[in-house]
């Protein structure tokens, strides 16, 4: 069943997408092929609906509504407010649309849209921009050709346009395909307030990077790998937050922390700014084993496994591509010596952009909430500082699997984004019996399944794992390989 987006003037977006199975598959998670292995009927399908929601994250005046295929090839009702939402749309994107019958109405009543954008659709389909249209040969691309029609004097920026849009599509995952919609939107209908830093700062940044950061640039330049980081930061977009950590954990050294630290952190010498987006809100957990959930309890749940395993969870699958890219991902959670304190380590793999397989390790503090079951972490990463929300969603009473959602933004790195890991003691599914629980804890977290990333947890051989002495476990909640069991004892130290 192929599907189109509209809306009104706010801008409006007009959307068709052809429901394309060999799409639907890529986009489709493990999870959904493992349920579906079990017996769990048909995968779910990507939903329109929730990426028109999401956009609506962005800006409220954002307004998307989905048709169907019927619309464009009946006569009915839904037909008619078709043809008036085009009637005053802002953009159309058109994606896997190739039913001659479809494309040839959509060209008659498109006519007045001043952006139209195709995607894997019929070659009668005409591409637009700002009024003009954009003619391609066969060889060319919608995204090179939008760089030969840019005017000279905007050419740099409608290339990293360009650019920015190619490379998320190709992703074919949802938060890049509406990132892709909004790159397009900021730069030809409105400006959307989190794309700002698109925008080059030019002849300031330098002078600033000379004036404050001048032995650190040096030093980042003499040094090989810090050299290969910054050459590969450059050819990302600055709000592509998958390229970016790619090539931050590709290329990490002391020498680049240093750098992005009195460049970034410290001068903001890319004037860039984010903050911790407010949507979707996530309530968390709020009854585990029958008894209410308690900051204390709240903590063991992330402790999880630490002292039974050598790691608290490790991540099945989650729903940021920027993390989830990289394979074989332990969690360890503990208390730390001080009174109060609390650590989360993520150690995880990284297949570098040179071919070699790395280990990382990063150190969160993280601080309580004032509701039990939320919690704000921070972390040093590369020289630069991440704040985030975590807000633990689910638990299963036998922890055998666990979701937790999360909010962030790097500011001096101009990031933010949302994510949630799906969590299980050995890094697999959770069995049968649970699927209705997950999904709803998946729903309650404004994500549908097929937006999950599967982490590929095979070969994971000698991880860094292990915790300081003298760090403390579990104060409310003992473990065991069969069972969880409530308590009131003091922590338990390893």
């Amino acid at each position: 069943m192929s599907r189109l987006l509209a809306g009104k003037r706010l801008p409006c977006l007009g959307i068709y997408l052809r429901s394309d199975p060999s799409r639907r598959r890529r986009e489709a998670t493990r999870l959904n092929r493992a349920y579906r292995r079990r017996g769990r009927g048909r995968e779910p399908e990507p939903s329109e609906e929730h990426s028109a929601d999401r956009l609506k994250w962005v800006d409220e005046g954002f307004e998307m509504l989905v048709f169907t295929d019927n619309s464009v090839l009946s006569d009915g009702v839904d037909h008619e407010n078709l043809r008036k939402e085009l009637s005053h749309s802002n953009m159309l994107v058109n994606v896997a649309v190739n039913n001659q019958e479809a494309v040839e109405w959509l060209r008659e009543n498109s006519e007045n849209i001043p952006n139209i954008i195709c995607f894997e659709s019929s070659p009668a389909l005409v591409n637009k921009l700002g009024g003009s249209c954009v003619q391609l040969s066969r060889k060319q691309n919608f995204f090179t050709k939008l760089a030969e029609i840019a005017k000279p004097s905007n050419r740099k920026e409608s290339s990293e346009v360009v650019k920015a849009v190619s490379d998320a599509w190709e992703r074919h995952n949802s938060d890049d395909i509406r990132f892709c919609l909004l790159v397009i939107i900021n730069s030809y209908i409105k400006p959307v307030p989190i794309l700002k830093n698109l925008r080059a700062k030019g002849l300031s940044t330098i002078n600033c990077m000379l004036k404050n950061c001048r032995s650190q640039l040096l030093n980042c330049l003499f040094d090989p790998n810090c050299r290969k980081a910054l050459q590969c930061l450059n050819s990302c977009s600055p709000t592509d937050q998958v390229c970016n950590y790619r090539c931050i954990a590709s290329y990490e050294s002391p020498n680049l922390e240093a750098f992005s630290l009195c460049v970034l952190q410290k001068h903001n010498c890319l004037e860039l700014d984010a903050e911790i987006p407010s949507k979707p809100y996530v309530a968390p957990l709020s009854i585990f084993r029958g008894e209410i959930l308690s900051h204390e309890i709240a903590e063991d749940l992330f402790i999880g496994w630490l002292g039974n395993f050598e790691w608290s969870w490790r991540v099945i699958g989650g729903q940021n591509p920027a993390y989830d890219q990289f394979p074989c991902q332990y969690q360890l959670f503990y208390r730390g010596k001080a009174k109060g304190s609390f650590w989360y380590e993520p150690v995880f793999q990284v297949r570098t952009l040179e071919g070699k397989l790395v280990w990382r390790r990063r150190k969160y503090r993280v601080r309580r909430a004032s509701v039990p079951g939320t919690f704000y972490f921070s972390v040093l990463d590369s020289g630069v500082v991440s704040k985030e929300f975590w807000t633990i969603v689910d638990v299963s009473d036998d922890l055998t699997w666990g979701l937790f959602h999360y909010s962030g933004a790097a500011q001096a790195a101009g990031l933010s984004y949302t994510g949630a890991v799906l969590v299980s003691p050995d890094g697999m599914y959770p069995p049968d019996s649970e699927s209705q629980r997950v999904a709803s804890a998946l729903e309650k977290s404004s994500i549908k399944s097929w937006e999950l990333h599967t982490v590929d947890n095979c070969s994971c051989i000698n991880p860094p794992l292990g915790i300081p002495e003298g760090s403390r476990l579990h104060c409310k909640i003992e473990t065991g390989r069969e069972r969880w069991s409530l308590r009131n004892t003091d922590e338990s130290v390893v």
